[in-house]
């Protein structure tokens, strides 16, 4: 660990710039923004450039927040390269679509159905999607104040104390850096199916390859493979779903199933427990919008469209498809059980499919888990690359970290991910994969802190919000149902991390390796943040002091950079369904024709 060789950073560093005199100055800094309302209102109703005077102070301000907030820079360090803006709304909406589709719905569906009964499957599975749909409001109402990388790992050292900062971005990156190496095995595993005898590394190699190439050239590489992999899945499920009903009926295998299976399964007492678990994993992901809005195009506007549709996924995505599972598929079916990326054979989704008659329904849905593994592998190296920068910005990783191409990549931060994600899988083909269990174990739970964080984060965002005298309904996006929403995310999440361990203390006999493995991420987590708070001296930042400006310049200039580009763009609100489209064809062809060869 390098804590000891950290910068040692004062008091105003470490709580964002607001201790002491501080505290009144970074109101004042950025006074010119009275409220959300004031700066998008001058944005939007300008017809011409005197908001570039109005906010003249804030364009010259970085975004880096290595610099004491609200500092000014030379403009040498103004050009140095930075993140690119560049995910589309399409892009975020399939981000968090891809989030939250995996092999938790593919695959472990069947278990969750077995274990709890279908009854049982959709209640735990429809309470633990109302805690993310809870916990995607309190990260869509700080993601959208301040859509900075790195996220709510941010949030947390601003919000809360720098040290859990700390502790969570780097239990978040290691998360997600082993999510890379489970990927790039489970890649192989699928590939097995069709080619058994072929070696197995060389698949990995070639998708840590593939992985790479999509993260190492622009962000857009990233968003695009994601756009892509998330519909795929998004058809399957659809799919399903119809030839689901179909199958159902009797329309499709010439068997009327009825809601007679549903009722035979039922819910199943104590397996409801276990289950919950199951659909915590599964769910894991959603939060991959939080990480991304920093790269947005329009955060203002995309992040909260993305949120909104969160519990709508939930409601297609998971209940709708468990509730045709369990309409077909017998809850005590031994091959519900056995469903695994080693045998899709048995994947309850492959089983509904050959039902409907159809042959390949295996061969089609091992292609479909493959989409799905590379995407994991995709966002985990994203997602633990910008997590790392960040800490770098913060002072919290090697300033080294900090290097950005010109094309808005943090190319040390991507292969140091892969290298490590590389070494990690690496463990599993030595010694019986003793090691590579151990690294699993230590991730395992690392998505529910993560959740954890972000309902804490929220509900002390909010509450320094009202603190310093600002206006609830200035807010560009607000959670509902603050402060029920994040105390019911942080409670159902805390049983959860807490009751993981359920089987192991029911074993018979108990077996204490398998106890510890279960919760050993926790007490990383704890020394992480000890550590850092020990080393550093950090404090629980007061709610007068919590720094709710720095960082947000870079919007401000980016929300009036749009503006200008849709001034005088001939191509803004151009739509075939817009009968004044058609009118204005005539008179926009040279104009149309202009802004295509620009």
């Amino acid at each position: 660990m390098f804590l000891s060789s950290l910068p040692k950073l004062n008091q105003k560093t470490m709580t964002g710039g607001n201790t002491g005199d501080e505290s009144s100055s970074s109101k004042d800094r950025m006074r010119v923004r009275k409220s959300d309302k004031v700066e998008l209102h001058s944005v939007d109703g300008a017809k011409n450039n005197h908001y570039h005077t109005e906010f003249a102070e804030d364009l010259s301000r970085s975004y880096s927040r290595s610099t004491p907030p609200g500092s000014l820079l030379s403009n040498t360090e103004l050009e140095k390269p930075r993140l690119k803006r560049a995910l589309k709304a399409r892009h975020l909406t399939m981000i968090s679509l891809g989030g939250t589709i995996g092999t938790g719905l593919f695959l472990a569906s069947g278990a969750s159905i077995a274990n709890a009964g279908p009854g049982g499957a959709l209640i735990a599975y429809g309470l633990i999607g109302l805690m993310v749909f809870f916990m995607m409001e309190c990260l869509g109402e700080m993601a959208t104040y301040l859509p900075i990388s790195g996220s709510f790992n941010n949030y947390a050292g601003r919000f809360i104390d720098p040290a859990l900062g700390f502790a969570l971005g780097w239990n978040y990156w290691y998360n997600w850096a082993v999510t890379v190496a489970v990927e790039l095995t489970a890649g192989a595993m699928v590939m097995e199916f069709w080619l058994p005898n072929f070696p197995s590394y060389v698949w990995s190699i070639i998708f840590l390859i593939l992985i790479l190439s999509l993260n190492l050239f622009s962000v857009k590489g990233y968003g695009e493979a994601e756009y892509w992999f998330a519909l795929i899945k998004v058809l399957v499920v659809i799919i399903f779903i119809i030839l689901g009903i179909l199958v159902d009926t009797g329309v499709l295998g010439g068997v009327n199933y009825g809601i007679e299976t549903f009722k035979y399964g039922g819910v199943q007492g104590i397996g409801v427990l276990s289950t919950f678990l199951t659909a915590g994993f599964s769910f894991q992901g959603t939060e991959l919008i939080g990480v991304a809005a920093g790269e947005s195009e329009n955060p203002r506007k995309n992040v909260p469209k993305a949120i909104k549709q969160v519990f709508w996924r939930i409601l297609l995505f998971y209940i709708l498809a468990i509730f045709i599972i369990g309409l077909i598929i017998p809850y005590d079916d031994p091959l519900l059980l056995k469903s695994d990326v080693s045998d899709i054979s048995i994947s309850p989704f492959t089983l509904v499919f050959q039902k409907a008659g159809l042959s390949a329904a295996a061969h089609f849905m091992n292609a479909v888990i493959l989409t799905t593994v590379l995407s994991a592998g995709n966002s985990g190296l994203y997602a633990s690359s910008r997590t790392l920068y960040d800490l770098a910005l913060e002072n919290k990783a090697p300033k080294f970290f900090t290097k950005v191409t010109k094309n808005g990549i943090p190319i040390y931060c991507v292969l140091a991910t892969a290298i490590i994600g590389m070494l990690a899988f690496l463990t599993s083909l030595f010694g019986n994969g003793v090691v590579y269990n151990w690294l699993l174990s230590i991730s395992g739970i690392a998505g529910f802190i993560a959740w954890l964080g972000i309902a804490a984060s929220h509900y002390r965002f909010r509450k320094a919000y009202v603190a310093q005298g600002y206006k609830v309904e200035d807010l560009p996006f607000k959670a509902r149902l603050f402060p029920i929403g994040p105390i019911f995310a942080f409670g159902i999440c805390s049983f959860v991390l807490v009751g993981q361990g359920y089987d192991t203390w029911m074993a018979r006999p108990l077996v204490a390796a398998d106890i510890i493995a279960c919760y050993i991420g926790v007490p990383v987590v704890v020394i992480l943040f000890v550590g850092y708070k020990v080393i550093m001296k950090t404090k629980l930042v007061p709610l007068e002091e919590v720094d709710l400006d720095s960082g947000r310049e870079e919007i401000i200039a980016h929300t009036i950079e749009m503006e200008d580009r849709k001034q005088y763009d001939p191509l803004e609100g151009v739509s075939i369904l817009k009968p004044t489209t058609w009118k204005r064809v005539p008179h926009n062809l040279k104009s149309w024709r202009d802004a295509f060869n620009n």
